[in-house]
């Protein structure tokens, strides 16, 4: 169990696919898409996790979350209890300074999303922000991935 601190940000270009350092597949699905709790079942590369989120902070940078890994073949099963709407991304890891964002490249109903985030430490860390980084949409639930799955980023 943890307390998860995050910023998220829309990109404005392609420049961090040059300064990643891994590049991973990630599909999910929700079994839950409430506002008070989330739950998530995902499949990146060959790994599978079940995450609990609860409600974020009123800022939207801070929530409780949960997660455990599961195998594979048990994230597959977990689809098909899952609410309509999958999110298929690629994700890239990004080091910069002290900090890794984490910026997914949407596929499907959410092509042409690109959204970085960063964790941290305390919600008022200080962190470099490089120049592919454009608004700020912390707390914005439009962009939440459970938000995307149900009204995805074509539909806007």
């Amino acid at each position: 169990m943890s307390v998860e601190i995050e910023r998220k940000f829309l990109v404005a270009s392609n420049d961090f696919k040059n300064q990643a350092f891994k590049k991973v597949y990630i599909k999910q699905g929700f079994l839950n898409s409430d506002k008070e709790r989330v739950v998530r079942v995902r499949i990146k590369d060959n790994e599978g996790f079940l995450t609990i989120k609860g409600p974020s902070s009123k800022e939207g940078t801070t929530r409780f979350e949960w997660e455990k890994q599961i195998n594979k073949s048990e994230a597959e099963s977990l689809f098909h209890l899952c609410e309509k709407g999958v999110i298929e991304k690629f994700r890239y890891l990004v080091n910069i300074k002290s900090h890794t964002y984490e910026v997914d490249e949407f596929l499907g109903d959410n092509e042409g999303l690109l959204i970085a985030e960063i964790e941290l430490n305390s919600e008022n860390e200080l962190f470099t922000k490089p120049n592919w980084l454009a608004k700020e949409v912390t707390g914005d639930i439009k962009y939440y991935n459970s938000n995307l799955s149900k009204l995805p980023y074509k539909k806007w």
